[in-house]
């Protein structure tokens, strides 16, 4: 199989290919795509604020819990047909994902909105662990913050803002577009911490394209598991956060050195992630904050050097409008075809938005 590597922009070069031999060698990489010589194009996402217009937050909020409760829903089947073929290369996390959101259930250190399966789980003393967080020298000097849009991020974020920081958020599931950049002085104070939630993003961000000249600082990811020993990490099973990395790197707005952190309980920390079996397009991270420690991880582990398309299946890319439009753009500017991956099964709502 050949392996198709969107390589970045060299506004932001790689730190070291050596660390990267693994992945990037021939026996593991046919071919190597370079796209750093591409003219630039623009990717366009409509940046009209949508506050212009009277917001509906009901509506919002309505139609946004029943996407969420069709994709949890197609999840749970992923999870019954994955983990019944034992030969399945992911089979295995789902088991460590059980047992997780079982636990947290079973110990009641799960946190509204519950249960915490097929979600990256709220916790008791999530916001204990984003003070630690937010006390770490990497976001003291950060101008701005990448954080995922989770309920247990949610202080994250009105940390990042109150900090008087930029907070670059990823639109749910990428489903309407792409990223939407907020910063406090958009917002009266009395709107900070409504902007820290989904409707707030989608009130008062301002969406951006792949096109926008951005550095992002650091990057606070969500996790259903993580490895304290190695930073290997395991997410809810969708993969946006994978997806959403391996953009940022194609925008040049990250690179190696970009320290990636999540915040979790306690209880989320496990032994048992087999770094072997971990794919090309896994995320580690460099530190881990919980409600009573800050772990430096010195993972090894490399980090995706941006996006594999072999690895996209043909509903996901159909599911994601902005990830098609940057395939097609690349394919017309290179004359190269990219492969896809095996065919999945989506939640209604992804087959719908095209």
């Amino acid at each position: 199989m050949e392996l198709h590597v969107l390589r970045i922009s060299p506004a932001f070069p790689f730190t070291s290919i050596t660390k990267h031999s693994r992945i990037l060698s021939k026996s593991h990489c046919p071919i190597s795509l370079n796209f750093s010589y591409i003219p630039q194009f623009s990717l366009k996402v409509d940046s009209q604020k949508r506050n212009d217009a009277i917001f509906d937050d009901a509506a919002y909020e309505a139609e946004r819990h029943r996407l969420d409760a069709e994709a949890r829903k197609a999840m749970a089947e992923t999870y019954e047909r994955e983990t019944q073929d034992q030969e399945d290369p992911k089979a295995w996390k789902w088991v460590i994902r059980k047992r997780i959101w079982d636990l947290m259930e079973a110990q009641n250190i799960a946190q509204f909105p519950r249960p915490v399966h097929h979600r990256i789980p709220n916790f008791l003393g999530a916001s204990v662990a984003a003070n630690k967080l937010s006390e770490l020298e990497e976001f003291k000097g950060a101008k701005c913050v990448k954080v995922n849009p989770d309920t247990p991020q949610k202080q994250v974020r009105f940390l990042t803002l109150d900090g008087g920081k930029k907070l670059l958020t990823p639109q749910p599931r990428l489903r309407t577009g792409f990223f939407s950049v907020l910063e406090s002085s958009m917002l009266s104070p009395g709107t900070i911490k409504e902007a820290c939630t989904s409707a707030g993003v989608a009130k008062y961000g301002r969406p951006i394209g792949l096109d926008e000249k951005i550095k992002v600082d650091l990057i606070v990811i969500g996790s259903v598991a993580v490895d304290p020993r190695t930073g290997a990490r395991l997410g809810k099973g969708e993969g946006f956060a994978e997806l959403e990395y391996g953009m940022l790197r194609y925008m040049g707005a990250i690179d190696d050195s970009t320290p990636v952190v999540t915040s979790v309980h306690d209880e989320q920390l496990v032994d048992d992630i087999p770094v072997d079996k971990l794919l090309i397009h896994d995320v580690p991270v460099d530190i881990i904050c919980t409600p009573t420690q800050v772990i430096f991880t010195n993972t090894s582990i490399p980090k995706p050097q941006g996006i594999y398309w072999e690895k996209l299946s043909p509903e996901k890319l159909s599911q994601i409008r902005i990830l098609r439009q940057l395939k097609s753009k690349i394919e017309q500017e290179t004359g190269r075809k990219f492969p896809t991956g095996p065919s999945e099964k989506l939640p209604p709502t992804a087959q719908r938005r095209r």
